[in-house]
């Protein structure tokens, strides 16, 4: 028999790796019935949970772990939460940087050390080792409290022994005396302990260690920027027919089967049938085309496309959750969820580690103990220990590579999201490139024009005339295209979804379907059908223009390739990507474009949900696959694939959901964006290589007495800078 079961999505706090996301799914995973997944990225925990079991026992157990949830809050409140989380932080880090900054200065250059500088700097440093570095000492006293050491607990350890021993130094060893100066010695002496102060140490890590924190939070505070812009594209009101009367109505209030009114201009607020009117709708929110619907009674219509033109009446089928448009929004977050995180290093080794350094500081000071040495060796060598394994270079690996791959990257309009987007750069194989926007420009323009017994300029000048009047994309791109004077029309009539008649140069000439020029009584003869069998192949579609007694001309509109896409697919065949064109547009179409640029593998037709299903079938192939889309249809596949890369001109949706945003809409951008990652990814890679060398050699020096915590602060310096010297190589990237 099955268990009814059901599901919940808890707003988790405290959480400061992904070690501690892993500690909660474990708690939770272990209740009777429980399936949990805790989400690192966006702080959330989705828990399915057998009917019988209370949510209040699911938050007891995510307390019990050290860390503290809530049931879901509305939208805003969630924001509201964040925002103050991200502006804490940056009060933190910006006091730090400017109380740390002198301290650091008077610590490392002599010529600074004038009469009492060393209370000067304790003065200094002590807001930064207590106030600014609470986050890491409650996270580590949290963390200890349930028998678990993570990286938090090295940091805290590393600036309260530096900050201690400098306290003791300064009152009740030789440091305090007026007068004191620090001697940059390499060699540590026997007994010179409590002579010297680290208060550069407490306070450098903190601020480094904070600047780290402040950029992973807001990166965090932008992964649900996506789903809160695709349902910020449902209407908010509609009007509805209650007993022949206009009422206005919340979106919330909709219920099925009601007449809602949509008048131009306005979203349609649900799913529904058209009962009465005829219009134009423009639905590239779900096709990713350009060209608005024809739509008229029986037709159906989704909710959040924008009516254009006439006035509609629709009956609701679906509304609320149901909608097209709130099921794209799931999509969305489902291909968020179930992307895999990378696994920082400095998370990964922690649980090694973390309590081997804390073990052998302890060993250090029984070591030196046992040895006849005096506490001041032991406790000095304990300390050494400490701070040269203290991750300060640990966290500057990463955002510092960071903020010159991203200003670099910014530089030549690529946007890169965060340390999550790099790892995928390196082993994708395949890229997917969406059709409509991306490789070509998502505009209507004039591709051909077919003169069929008249004068080819006279076709073009009495069908821009006519077409000027209208606001419709084909319209325009008749009109657009005619250079020459404004011609006059009289008797203009719009024929909504057929096309527009009128009067020029004194004749009656229509612009349209052909059903409309055969119900004006002009003949549409076989020479006219096979011109327009050949637009339909070519991918473009086709108007036809007729006067006196007959079909003159066929006019070609397509959605036009941009001038740089063929070389941007060749750019990323040579980066050994294999590209596909995956668009909602009709085959015919979608191979035309294809052929133009050199793509061989074309998937058309396809909906939202089946990119997204396109996406996955390729990943289930054992393709590691980039997306470059624009439109909010793109959204899934984007956030679904391996590296998703968005046009910056296309919408605020698809860029969220992105993991790489092209600013100006250049698909050559996405070989750039590929490079520029992996170059970046690479530089981290060293970083942290370099971060962890130089501290592991130094452990046995530390424990060894012949690296005194000053030393150890220098080396640590020292990797710092050699960790920031390698970013700053990307300026350099062409």
């Amino acid at each position: 028999m099955s268990v009814q079961t059901h599901e919940v999505d808890l707003a988790v706090t405290g959480m400061t790796c992904a070690s501690c996301a892993h500690r909660i799914e474990r708690k939770l995973n272990k209740l009777d019935g429980v399936e949990a997944s805790v989400n690192y990225a966006t702080e959330k925990a989705h828990v399915v949970f057998p009917a019988g079991l209370g949510t209040d026992v699911l938050l007891e157990t995510v307390a019990a772990a050290g860390y503290a949830a809530e049931l879901p809050r509305p939208q805003a409140d969630d924001d509201t939460v964040a925002d103050r989380e991200v502006a804490a932080l940056r009060r933190r880090l910006v006091v730090a940087a400017a109380l740390s900054a002198p301290v650091i200065a008077l610590a490392m250059v002599p010529a600074l050390q004038l009469t009492g500088w060393q209370w000067w700097s304790l003065l200094l440093a002590t807001p930064v080792a207590t106030w600014a570095a609470w986050p890491f000492h409650r996270a580590a006293v949290t963390n200890l409290r349930h028998g678990a050491v993570t990286m938090d607990t090295l940091v805290s350890m590393g600036v309260t022994a530096a900050y201690t021993w400098s306290v003791v130094a300064l009152t009740i060893g030789d440091a305090g005396h007026l007068g004191m100066t620090h001697g940059f010695s390499w060699t540590a002496e026997r007994g010179d302990g409590l002579s010297m102060i680290y208060l550069e140490v407490a306070a450098g890590v903190t601020t480094f260690l904070l600047a780290g924190r402040w950029t992973e939070k807001r990166a965090k505070r932008r992964a649900g920027a996506a789903l809160r812009a695709l349902l910020a594209l449902s209407a908010a009101e509609a009007t509805v027919l209650r007993d022949g009367q206009e009422v206005r109505v919340t979106a919330e209030e909709l219920g099925l089967d009601e007449l809602v009114v949509v008048r131009p201009g306005e979203r349609i607020a649900a799913d529904g049938v058209v009962e009465s009117g005829a219009s134009a709708v423009d639905a590239s929110m779900l096709t990713g085309e350009p060209v608005p619907v024809d739509v008229g009674p029986g037709d159906e219509v989704t909710g959040g496309c924008v009516n254009t033109s006439g006035r509609l009446v629709v009956r609701t089928t679906r509304v609320g959750s149901d909608t097209a448009l709130a099921q794209m929004a799931r999509l969305v977050e489902e291909a968020q969820q179930g992307k895999a995180g990378v696994q920082r290093l400095a998370d990964r080794v922690s649980s090694v580690f973390v309590p081997l350094v804390v073990a052998l500081a302890a060993l250090t000071v029984v070591g030196w103990l046992v040895a006849g040495e005096g506490w001041t060796v032991a406790l000095s060598a304990a300390v050494s220990v400490l701070v040269i394994a203290c991750p300060c270079a640990l966290g500057l690996a990463t955002p510092t590579a960071l903020m010159v791959g991203t200003g670099r990257g910014a530089q030549l309009g690529v946007l890169i999201r965060g340390p999550e987007v790099l790892e995928q750069t390196r082993r994708v194989n395949t890229v997917v490139l969406d059709k409509t926007g991306t490789v070509t420009t998502g505009r209507m323009s004039l591709a051909e024009v077919v003169a069929l017994d008249a004068d080819e300029q006279d076709v073009r000048r009495r069908a821009a005339a006519l077409e000027s009047a209208s606001e419709h994309p084909i319209a325009r791109a008749v009109a657009d295209a005619w250079t020459g004077g404004r011609v006059e029309v009289r008797d203009f009539v719009n024929h909504e979804g057929l096309g527009v008649t009128g009067e020029v140069d004194g004749e009656r000439v229509v612009v349209g379907k052909a059903a409309l020029l055969e119900r004006e009584g002009l003949a549409v003869g076989d020479d006219v059908t096979g011109a327009l069998e050949t637009a339909r192949g070519t991918g473009g579609t086709p108007v036809l223009v007729g006067w006196d007694g007959r079909a003159r001309g066929v006019l070609v509109v397509a959605d036009t390739v941009k001038e740089t896409s063929a070389e941007a697919v060749a750019l990323l065949r040579d980066l050994g990507l294999e590209p596909v064109l995956l668009t909602g547009d009709h085959e015919q179409a979608a191979k035309a474009v294809a052929h133009e640029v050199g793509i061989d593998r074309v998937v058309a037709d396809v909906l939202p949900a089946d990119k997204l299903a396109e996406v996955r079938r390729l990943q289930a192939e054992g393709r590691v696959v980039a997306m470059v889309g624009d439109g909010v249809n793109d959204a899934a596949a984007l956030a679904a694939s391996d590296l998703g890369i968005a046009l910056g001109t296309g919408t605020d949706v698809a860029m969220e959901a992105s993991d790489l945003t092209l600013v100006s809409g250049d698909l050559r951008g996405a070989a750039t964006a590929v490079r520029l990652s992996r170059r970046t990814l690479a530089t981290i890679r060293a970083n942290l290589f370099w971060a962890f060398a130089y501290n592991v050699a130094a452990l046995p020096v530390a424990v060894a007495g012949l690296l005194s915590p000053m030393l150890a602060g220098g080396a640590m310096a020292a990797s710092s800078l050699v960790v920031v010297g390698n970013s700053l190589r990307l300026r350099a990237f062409r």
